[in-house]
């Protein structure tokens, strides 16, 4: 896209530079859907849960009051994006925050 001065007021070295430093459309694509998962209240929940520590499907069920189906879901899902990760300890699958990129977005 060309931006010509003449018509507008901005600077367009400026602009044409931002527009450059945009992210790929690849990037776009994981953030929209980064964003579309974390609207929902129930995923939101789990990863403020997480961050105060490693958590299992049961202690976030209890927790949450809301179903196994329901938390496994919306665990697969933070799973998908990288949100969260998983570490089996003994029998049971314990859920944690994948890294301190999640941790500094849930502290805004």
């Amino acid at each position: 896209m060309e931006i010509s001065a003449e018509h507008t007021c901005a600077d367009v070295k400026s602009i044409s530079e931002m527009v450059r430093a945009l992210p790929s459309e690849e990037e776009l694509c994981r953030i929209c859907d980064v964003l579309s998962a974390l609207h929902s209240e129930t995923r939101l929940k789990i990863l403020f849960l997480l961050s105060e520590g490693g958590l299992c499907v049961k202690e976030l069920e209890m927790g949450l009051d809301v179903s196994q189906p329901a938390i496994s879901h919306s665990l697969r899902t933070l799973r998908q994006l990288d949100l969260v990760k998983v570490k089996k300890e003994g029998r049971f699958a314990v859920y944690h925050i994948a890294d301190e990129h999640v941790r500094t977005f849930l502290d805004m």
